[in-house]
């Protein structure tokens, strides 16, 4: 073709029909491009179901997009060439010499300079479209965060939901309550959850089957399993998995969202992460269908409220803190902490059965749901004193939906309070005794919750209570903590020094609790 006048840039979580980088597309005059890059599959070390989700999402949007009459030039992850995506596209530039470079807003801060690069080495104008998406665009976040001495979600939820018009009755909050969130923080009774409903599973097509036997090859030493894989990979599949969650889930998330059961991965989750952060789902289809579920009578409204936080609440919250703190977030490091991750992280082949139950459905699955990465798995590495930028990478590579935007505040600020608390009040740090309350994952444990020293000392208890000895005197000066400081000021000198012992001990050993 002659020389165009755009090449359109797709990123792999950009696969929707209205992404604005394709706004004006003509098909004579202008390439829509996509690329796959062995680079991208290496810079953490991926979940091979994480890869296999992207790739065949990817293919499958270049085939709508085809079947549209939009011609797109795919590079693919196995063709010759340099391995990162900005060199691929440097490649594909210095080919065919387009006038501008279009792109829809980038998901991670270190692509978004390497394509600003690539822009700028080759002399080619690049355009950056704003990400409609998204409920709040990012120039609005940063008009809401200005001169605000702290950013509290809770605060921004509150506008959006007055800006959006959603579960709101004139002026006012459906209920007359903003949050429901002490109605949502049951655990299951002693038999576990009831009649949970499975999950919605797609058989994957001829080219799934493709991607899936690419990564099985390709792949194989990265960790977790592609037996399990099951995740939505179109906008159709996607909207099924939404009306699935609309009427047999949704009625049962909020009481039971924050508990834990083995061998039930999903309970009454949305499962729809993947399909929001690859923008296989409109937000605004999925706010207004959770609402019309409750004025229609058929989900209780503290259960659609604290979904309607999660979607319109905090994913919007979070982008505009990943972007408004990049890069500084990726180097946050409040404790200092710097220990590696021990193995098992990667493995689940611990004797903790909190860890092995959820790292092993990670594996398994590529998912694992809030409280479980929150309270499990990030809480251990708070407490142990893990290094955040190993941790950060953990959660970047196993989890299927992870994306930078919002994996990295996540873990930084709310997992291990790496930032300082710039936009959380408090380390979110319990004992196992919490772990107990919200799960069966003690039963059977050769460690004891309650035990926080000796042989059968649950380590998250040693740890925990090592925090609070250790961290005294910040915890006292926090309101939200100061509880915790003062359960740790009321042990005796002998008590205090057994749990500095035994913490050292666990320290010393993690590669083998």
């Amino acid at each position: 073709m002659t020389r165009p006048d755009h090449l359109r840039l797709v990123l792999g979580d950009q696969l929707w029909r209205d992404n604005p980088a394709l706004t004006g597309h003509d098909p004579a005059r202008d390439v829509l491009l996509m690329i796959e890059a062995p680079g991208e599959a290496t810079v953490v070390w991926n979940h091979q179901a994480r890869l296999a989700l992207f790739l065949s999402a990817m293919r499958h949007f270049r085939d709508d997009c085809r079947a549209a009459g939009l011609p797109v030039h795919y590079v693919a992850i196995d063709a010759p060439g340099p391995p990162s995506l900005d060199a691929r596209l440097r490649d594909v530039i210095g080919q065919l010499q387009p006038r501008r470079l279009v792109i829809c807003e980038a998901g991670e801060w270190r692509l978004k300079q390497a394509l600003e690069a690539v822009a700028r080495d080759t002399g080619v104008p690049l355009t950056w479209c704003v990400d409609t998406h998204f409920l709040t665009p990012l120039a609005t976040f940063d008009a809401w965060a200005e001169g605000r001495r702290s950013l509290r979600m809770e605060h921004f939820y509150r506008e959006q939901r007055r800006r959006h018009r959603v579960l709101m009755d004139g002026d006012e909050p459906a209920g007359g309550r903003w949050n429901f969130d002490a109605d949502n923080r049951r655990g299951f009774a002693a038999g576990g959850p009831r009649e949970v409903p499975p999950a919605p599973r797609f058989a994957p097509d001829a080219v799934t089957r493709e991607v899936l036997a690419l990564v099985a090859r390709d792949y194989a030493g990265h960790p977790g399993s592609l037996q399990a894989f099951h995740w939505p990979v179109t906008a159709a599949q996607a909207a099924t998995t939404l009306d699935d969650f609309i009427d047999r889930r949704l009625s049962g998330f909020g009481p039971h969202q924050d508990a834990m059961w083995t061998g039930e991965p999903w309970l009454w989750h949305s499962l729809l992460s993947t399909s929001l952060n690859l923008h296989l789902l409109d937000p605004r289809a999925v706010l207004a269908a959770a609402e019309t579920a409750w004025r229609d009578g058929r989900a209780e409204l503290a259960s659609v409220e604290g979904f309607v936080r999660q979607i319109l609440g905090w994913r919007e919250f979070i982008r505009g803190v990943y972007w408004r703190w990049m890069p500084d977030l990726r180097s946050a490091n409040h404790y200092g902490h710097t220990r590696p991750l021990p193995a098992w992280y990667w493995t689940g082949d611990t004797q903790m059965n909190c860890m092995r139950a959820v790292i092993g459905q990670v594996l398994e699955h590529g998912y694992a749901h809030h409280i479980q990465r929150l309270m499990v798995t990030g809480q251990f590495a708070l407490l142990a004193g893990l290094s955040p930028q190993a941790v950060e990478d953990w959660y970047l590579a196993m989890f299927v939906d992870a994306v930078d935007w919002v994996e990295l505040p996540n873990t930084a600020g709310m997992a291990l309070y790496a930032d300082g608390g710039r936009f959380t009040s408090k380390p979110y740090v319990a004992s196992g005794q919490y772990i107990k309350r919200m799960s069966n994952y003690c039963t059977g444990c050769r460690y004891r919750p309650e035990q926080r020293t000796g042989p059968r000392a649950c380590p998250v208890s040693t740890l925990y209570w090592g925090f609070l000895d250790r961290e005294e005197a910040r915890l006292a000066a926090n309101p939200r903590t100061a509880l915790m400081a003062k359960s740790v000021a009321r042990l005796g000198d002998e008590a205090r020094a057994a749990i500095r012992v035994e913490r050292e001990r666990v320290l010393n050993g993690l590669d083998h609790l």
